[in-house]
């Protein structure tokens, strides 16, 4: 069972997320609050999975954040918006966030977006990172990371994609056929490669790089 804590600052969201992920058998909401709530409600409670909006009047998301990032062992956090271009978006991602949504995701995909996460894969709304990355043009320093990928090996970009794409090291190592371990020693490599701190860090330089749009496209003609 998937434990989730929302934290939002308006209750109709809060409720409307319980909602549907509780409908899933494997995920349970074990608890919901408002920002001056969350991390005491968090400590408690002790959950897997933490969706957090990233503004809210009382204490800011990037607040809480910073505060569940101090914990001995902080659950996965990501994090709701409400705009597809949030500036706060990048300095959570830096922070630590395992990723980012927004909050008129389709409700049917939300539970896997949930259990994308628990698995410790990447969550990064698409139609979000596409506004983030193009409403930030490319810097000297941007365009030094992107240029990092160059240094990868076949096997390595092709992990780095589906790493970009949400995959768990379980989930990639099914998909390759490579032991999860290796994935993850591949992963590390790719990680220091890149300079990086984190998968959702790799995910957005592999978009920046522009990884995701090299990829063979269904025929849908047929």
């Amino acid at each position: 069972m998937i434990r989730v804590v929302v934290v939002d600052d308006e209750a109709l969201v809060r409720s409307g997320f319980e909602l549907i992920l509780g409908a899933s058998p494997d995920i349970e909401v074990v608890a919901t609050a408002s920002g001056g709530e969350a991390v005491a409600i968090v400590r408690r409670e002790g959950p897997d999975v933490v969706l957090l909006d990233i503004r809210m009047p009382d204490v800011d998301g990037l607040t809480v954040l910073r505060e569940l990032r101090t914990m001995t062992d902080p659950p996965v956090v990501a994090m709701l918006t409400t705009f597809d271009a949030d500036d706060y978006i990048l300095t959570a991602l830096q922070c630590g966030a395992a990723g980012f949504l927004l909050k008129d995701t389709e409700p049917g995909q939300l539970a896997q977006l949930v259990r994308t996460l628990a698995a410790g894969g990447v969550v990064l709304s698409p139609k979000a990172s596409r506004t983030l990355l193009h409403g930030h043009p490319g810097t000297e320093a941007v365009d030094e990371e992107a240029a990092r990928v160059r240094l990868l090996t076949a096997r390595e970009l092709e992990i780095l994609v589906l790493v970009a794409e949400g995959l768990s090291n379980a989930d990639i190592g099914a998909r390759i056929h490579l032991a999860a371990g290796t994935v993850k020693d591949h992963v590390s490599a790719i990680l220091t490669k890149l300079r990086v701190a984190g998968r959702v860090q790799a995910a957005l330089l592999a978009q920046r790089a522009g990884l995701l749009d090299e990829r063979p496209q269904p025929d849908t003609d047929r």
